[in-house]
């Protein structure tokens, strides 16, 4: 029995958690040991130096997982090697580093060849150690040791790692610590504590990486939590054709569909399958059968193992109640486990497994809607392709990441930033991704790779985006030097515009239609359960009939904020309303108001039809004037034109209204002081149309008038007053009573200080909080990109005010 448990994620990391979990249920688990996030803590927090006493424990911990193996770490007769991993609480996917075949040096490999008689095993193994210990501890570039053994292989006329011999990898074994001696000027070290050592403090050094940074930052974890190491004994899945690796989900982490589903390779070790280096093969028949491919599935090629397994991740999902994410060796038929956790999903397929759990009696109702992240449920109200628009498929590769993405090319990271940032839609479009692409997936559109599985770091990483992928598109030939890709004879350049779709596989040119997504299935389903759950009623910010009717669609209760200058920017309603602004006097005003009075009515006619009673809150204008006046020089004359003023005349006017800080200037109900005909004009449509939806519908309408930044509650018992007086005639008009609410927008400091007070006129409240945050920090919201990086990188915030 281990002494850690799963619920240990704080201390142990989820991956160490997890592993004494699986030993503690009876799984085969290689022996091993934790070393805690508080080591991690601890070694930050005095500069990068270990606790005192850790050196004993570790040694304590390797006997004893010598003594379950019969082995002795660094011993030239029994070597014991190790694979050294990380393993944060939330799972990191690719992002921190990892060191396998660890206490391999000259004198164990040649013990290891005696023991196994396998020569070309322990070398492979041996050049993998340097390859790996080299580029994550020793800091010397990956790509040397790729070079080096593509002109290996160039040299013997061999294309595949397969066909290396074990003399081959000896050879290169030689030109890989070579490698190293020209680089850092010193031998790989042959010590096997010193390797440890070096391995513990670069899995620790690889939570502060960049690119570990970029993925907290995006999933918002917290940089002071730390990582754990675990350390265990190794197992081998490069020790022939009887050996594999692999990669396994309980469940499919892209549909929610409840097969096996996953990937392994033979005769390779566990970095293979993730790194996406080679396209590896499918775990079922019935799989490999689907996908049209020849090679045996690992059900066909090692059933034994495949019962195993199977049997494994269904007591694994009994166990966690939740679909999980498995990686697995197989060393000459025996399996191993070595790691289980909750398997990053797409939304669509976290909803179809949470609704399958509770019809399976796994989870209730509450766990199930407690399951599914709110703001995940945003990537299924997106458009998909439309089935029967016409496209040109360029190839087709594994549908690693459902949904659809179109965009421009972009063949590296740093190039999908600066495209992004542009405000372009990016694909990324790569040979296979690495941790360092983070950035550069973030923010694109989808990834498209032409090497790797649908467990391969590019799939993972894109399911948990909830972005779209295609993966192993093999016919796609990247030619970054080149500035594009080739595909069945076309060239692709970056900037051009492809489609990919994750849910078939499909890479297409050009642009695709898309159609717009229904609330239905297993998202109604849960959706259904939350209303049974919740205590708290969602409204929509909506002005536009096609907003509400959306927002209706899809379960909104109301519309908590429309914004009314938003309907001022349409068709005549600008002419009008700078007509508006520039009169000289109050008569002048009124009459633009006229114009737009009719405009009004009928946007709220149709928002207050489309919701059929239920509660809509309308703010009044807000924006300074000087927003709805012309720029151009051709909006100028037009303006002028219209309303039968001198060119020179307007600009003058505009001049006048022109604020040195807009933001804290005349706006809001500053507006409805200084021009109360504006707000008793947006009162009168309101009222009005809240009675002709009401005779239409059936359902009474009881507006809710929202005033806009109050700072005292003299300001609002000005405003209410005229309000009411204006509800007041139109009732008498129409003979009608009319039923309303009227409150404010607290956006203003002293507003939230005095509320109190301001509560004394208000009937209601909602809270503003780009302004309040604005007015509360000193900070310009618009401004403010031009040092809130800086102040984020010193720690000063933890993530910008205004998210």
């Amino acid at each position: 029995m281990a002494e850690g448990a799963a619920e240990m994620r704080d201390l142990l990391g989820g991956k160490g958690a997890n592993l004494a979990e699986m030993s503690n249920i009876g799984l085969p688990v290689p022996p091993g040991f934790t070393v805690t996030t508080e080591v991690c803590t601890a070694f930050y927090a005095n500069n990068r130096s270990y606790p005192d006493g850790l050196d004993a424990q570790l040694a304590t911990a390797l006997d004893q997982v010598g003594a379950i193996t019969g082995r002795v770490f660094g011993d030239p007769e029994r070597p014991l090697l190790l694979s050294v991993r990380s393993g944060a609480r939330v799972s990191m996917p690719g992002m921190m580093d990892t060191v396998l075949n660890l206490g391999l040096n000259d004198a164990t490999a040649q013990a290891l060849v005696k023991e196994t008689g396998d020569a070309r095993f322990v070398y492979d193994s041996y050049r993998r150690f340097i390859q790996m210990y080299s580029a994550v501890v020793l800091d010397v570039a990956h790509h040397l040791f790729e070079d080096a053994l593509d002109d290996h292989k160039l040299g013997l006329g061999i294309t595949q790692d397969t066909d290396m011999k074990a003399e081959d990898w000896r050879d290169l074994v030689a030109t890989y610590k070579q490698i190293v001696q020209d680089e850092l000027g010193e031998a790989f070290p042959e010590d096997a504590k010193q390797q440890l050592w070096g391995g513990i403090g670069a899995v620790f050094g690889s939570w502060q990486s960049a690119r570990a940074k970029t993925y907290r930052r995006i999933h918002n974890i917290s940089d002071d939590w730390g990582t754990a190491v675990n350390v265990q004994a190794m197992v081998f899945g490069n020790m022939g054709n009887d050996s594999a690796t692999g990669v396994a989900f309980t469940r499919n982490p892209a549909t929610g569909e409840k097969s096996f589903y996953g990937e392994f390779l033979v005769n390779a070790q566990g970095e293979d399958v993730v790194a996406g280096i080679r396209t590896p093969q499918h775990l079922t028949r019935a799989a490999r059968e689907q996908a049209g491919e020849s090679d045996l599935s690992l059900e066909e090629r090692m059933p034994e193992a495949f019962a195993e397994l199977t049997e494994a991740y269904r007591k694994l999902e009994a166990h966690y109640r939740d679909m999980q994410d498995i990686e697995f060796t197989i060393e000459r038929g025996k399996l191993w486990m070595l790691q289980t956790r909750s398997g990053k999903r797409t939304t669509q397929a976290a909803l179809k497994i949470a609704v399958d759990m509770v019809a399976e009696g796994l989870i209730d109702r509450a766990e199930a809607v407690g399951r599914i992240d709110p703001a995940s449920l945003d990537q299924l109200l997106h458009p998909s392709l439309d089935p029967d628009a016409p496209r040109e498929v360029l190839t087709r590769g594994l549908p690693a990441s459902p949904g659809a993405g179109t965009g421009e090319v972009a063949l590296t990271p740093e190039k999908a930033e600066e495209m992004a940032a542009a405000g372009k839609s990016v694909i990324l479009v790569r040979t296979e991704t690495s941790p360092e692409d983070i950035h550069g997936m973030h923010v694109s559109a989808g990834i498209l790779t032409s090497r790797g599985g649908m467990t391969s770091h590019a799939a993972v990483v894109a399911r948990g985006m909830g972005k779209p992928c295609v993966s192993g598109a093999g016919a796609i030939r990247v030619n970054a030097a080149e500035g594009g890709f080739e595909v069945a004879g076309r060239k692709i350049a970056e900037g051009d515009v492809i489609t990919i779709d994750g849910s078939t596989g499909e890479v297409i040119l050009g642009a695709v239609p898309m159609i717009q997504p229904e609330l239905s299935g297993d998202f109604a389903a849960l959706m259904g359960w939350a209303d049974e759950i919740r205590r708290l009623k969602v409204r929509t910010n909506a002005e536009t009939p096609e907003d509400a009717r959306t927002a209706r669609q899809f379960g909104a209760e109301g519309i908590g904020l429309c914004r009314t200058e938003h309907m001022f920017f349409e068709g005549n309603r600008v002419v009008a309303m700078r007509e508006m602004i520039l009169a000289e006097d109050e008569a002048g005003r009124r009459a633009a108001l006229a114009k737009i009075l009719p405009m009004q009515r009928d946007d709220f006619v149709q928002l207050f039809t489309i919701m059929a009673g239920l509660p809509v809150t309308v703010r009044l204008l807000d924006p300074p004037l000087h927003e709805f006046l012309p720029h151009k020089d051709s909006e100028f004359a037009e303006v002028a034109a219209a309303i039968g003023c001198d060119v020179a005349e307007l600009r003058a006017r505009a001049s006048d209204l022109a604020e040195a800080n807009p933001m804290l200037g005349h706006r809001g109900a500053r507006l409805g002081i200084s021009y109360p005909e504006i707000y008793e004009m947006q009162a009168r449509a309101i009222f009005e149309a809240a009675l002709t939806a009401g005779a239409q519908t059936g359902a009474p309408v009881t507006p809710e008038i929202m005033v806009p930044l109050i700072a005292t509650r003299k300001e609002l018992e000005i405003l209410k007053a005229r309000i009411d007086a204006v509800a007041a005639e139109v009732g008498k008009e129409k003979s009608a009573s009319l039923s309303y609410h009227v409150g404010t927008m607290i956006e203003l400091p002293r507003a939230a200080l005095r509320a109190g007070e301001i509560a004394e006129q208000a009937e209601f409240f909602s809270f503003g909080t780009n302004d309040l945050t604005q007015t509360t920090y000193g900070i310009s919201r618009d401004d403010s990109a031009s040092f809130l990086n800086d102040y984020l990188r010193a720690g000063i915030f933890t993530q910008d005010p205004f998210v």
